[in-house]
């Protein structure tokens, strides 16, 4: 499958000298904080891959951090409290983030972390190569049709399948995906069962895909979903249910499948972004890179568990086997 594409894509290395001020980084994000290992761009990759350039958290950087715990109406205050801190940096992510921050501030340079949306089309750069403004970054595929891409991927993990439920929330861009899903479905012979989580009430959310005899789940990519996705895993084991997720770490972590990028990788390259911003680079002259690296994840030891035999087909289609 394809690889990164753009002017950040050489390998990052921590400079010789340190820097000697303390730098402050905003980070904005709809979903809610994660604790231990669980896979999520900034609470826990982003503080490790910034290490590795040098920015040590507690020492030369401060990280301001607001989740907006699910609700997106929070965004907008809590973006203009990053702009009054006068933050070196904001990272926002996700397509609501992203505006909270351009509305909230035209100096402060914002680094978007941004998944199957484009940010021309959305107003929030005037091109890739040349973004305009103070908002730059990285956008993974910039179009929402990885989410047919996933319907098509785990009918074939799954053939028996006759009925996919799509998870989702209420953010403009879910619902986009889900569109492009209910497209895919009527060639693939399947009845989708589209389920938006509200409140963070997934028990509820499985209840109502249980009760519509949905043989198989995909989960659209969103920031709100990945960093709930320990949750969704262990609901999905409890009703055996096998699913496809966004991440290929949402797939290491127990899910039965994934296609689509890395959340370290991807969090690499929004560290490289930062450190070229604190070292004085313009935003509005840095090019906004397409990451394109896709891989379709199958976990075996997920499979066995939910009593599930993969067709060789599927196993021969996989990027990577985990067994």
């Amino acid at each position: 499958m394809s690889g990164l594409t753009g002017t950040l894509a050489a390998p990052l290395a921590p400079e010789a000298q340190q820097p000697a001020r303390i730098y402050r980084i905003g980070v904005l994000t709809p979903g809610t904080r994660v604790a231990g290992s669980s896979p999520s761009v900034t609470s826990n990759f982003l503080p490790e891959t910034l290490s590795e350039l040098g920015y040590v958290n507690g020492q030369n950087l401060v990280i301001e951090q607001r989740f907006a715990e699910r609700k997106i109406d929070r965004l907008p205050a809590l973006a203009r409290e990053l702009a009054q801190l006068k933050v070196d940096a904001l990272v926002a992510a996700s397509p609501p983030a992203i505006r909270a921050a351009k509305d909230a501030t035209s100096t402060i340079p914002i680094v978007m972390l941004l998944s199957y949306s484009d940010p021309v089309e959305l107003g929030f750069v005037a091109s890739f190569a040349r973004p305009g403004g103070n908002i730059t970054g990285v956008a993974l595929a910039a179009e929402p049709t990885m989410a047919g891409k996933r319907l098509e991927l785990i009918k074939e993990v799954v053939p028996r399948a006759a009925r996919i439920a799509v998870l989702g929330t209420d953010e403009a861009n879910s619902r986009t995906q889900v569109q492009w899903a209910e497209k895919v479905a009527p060639s693939l012979g399947v009845k989708l069962v589209v389920v938006e989580v509200r409140n963070g009430d997934y028990d509820r959310a499985f209840a109502t895909i249980v009760a519509e005899r949905a043989d198989a789940l995909s989960v659209v990519a969103s920031v709100i979903l990945s960093t709930d996705v320990g949750r969704i895993i262990q609901l999905a084991a409890k009703h055996r249910l096998p699913a496809i997720h966004e991440w290929r770490e949402h797939a290491e972590a127990g899910g039965l499948a994934a296609y689509g990028g890395s959340v370290a990788a991807f969090t690499r390259r929004a560290a490289a972004y930062i450190d070229r911003i604190l070292k004085g680079a313009n935003p509005a002259e840095l090019p906004v890179e397409r990451a394109t690296t896709f891989e379709f994840v199958i976990n075996l030891k997920t499979a066995k568990a939910l009593g599930l035999t993969i067709p060789q087909a599927a196993l021969g289609r996989a990027d990577r086997v985990i067994e």
